[in-house]
């Protein structure tokens, strides 16, 4: 079935926004998380309490996740093992365009291609996310701020260009990518959970400022079972990698 580009004219508009979870931890996936909805509907996600996922509980975000996908025009969540991760880092490609690629192809993905998307932004140059985006994306998009020549659409899709808008703190501004980052946390929280009973140990929350977290990484390192779940070329493994027996005695792990 062709997908075309919402607009104005007889037919309704959709617009969508991404974010992540998971970017700055050691252990389990960077979740990435696209959705989109009917526009108007912003206020009604604000009525039912969405907000950056960081300002929710754990169980107010679970009850949100029903409400949202009864709202939203379509959800695609995807989950990037530490295995690809570490594959992707290796052979060069940094952890904004590997973000960037994912977002893409979710973005790809919806059942019906927006005419704004809204993505919160990991780069310090903003709009340089998304003209990543833009890039590995195979749709033709306008990106806000830029000069760049938007790609060439191909055949199926209708020649107005999706406008793709890059910001700081976007989770904050516009509940769609509220939405997307509610989405994105819940499975990663999930993931971080089947880890867990997985292993038999507690991994904490998987962030390098959790102690529980640190705690795993020194005493299990070098654990074969327990590797694939970690960012080997991270630069927290490095420097527990570098830390001696005595450091370990001095904060009490033995």
């Amino acid at each position: 079935m062709t997908r075309r580009v919402s607009d104005n004219q007889g037919v309704r508009i959709i617009i969508a926004g991404g974010d992540e979870a998971g970017r700055g931890a050691v252990f389990g996936p960077l979740t990435v998380s696209v959705v989109s909805i009917s526009k108007g509907k912003e206020a009604k996600l604000s009525r039912i309490g969405v907000r950056d996922s960081k300002l929710l509980t754990r169980r107010k975000r679970e009850f949100l996740v029903d409400e949202i996908h009864s709202i939203a025009e379509d959800v695609k969540v995807y989950k990037i093992g530490n295995d690809e991760i570490n594959r992707a880092m290796q052979g060069g490609m940094s952890l904004n365009e590997l973000e960037a690629l994912n977002f893409a192809k979710l973005i790809d993905s919806l059942k019906e291609y927006p005419s704004k998307i809204y993505l919160d932004s990991p780069d310090v140059v903003s709009e340089r996310f998304g003209i990543r985006v833009s890039l590995f994306s195979n749709l033709s998009m306008r990106v806000f701020g830029t000069k760049v020549k938007a790609k060439t659409p191909t055949p199926e899709i209708n020649q107005k260009r999706i406008t793709l808008i890059a910001e700081h703190k976007a989770d904050l501004r516009y509940p769609v990518v509220s939405c997307a980052s509610i989405m994105a946390k819940v499975e990663r929280d999930d993931e971080i959970d089947r880890i867990k009973e997985k292993l038999g140990i507690d991994i904490g929350s998987g962030y390098p400022s959790d102690m529980k977290t640190v705690d795993a990484l020194r005493t299990y390192l070098k654990d074969k079972t327990v590797t694939p779940y970690i960012r080997e070329r991270w630069k927290t493994i490095d420097i527990i990698r570098q830390l001696k027996i005595s450091d370990f005695l001095e904060n009490g792990d033995q």
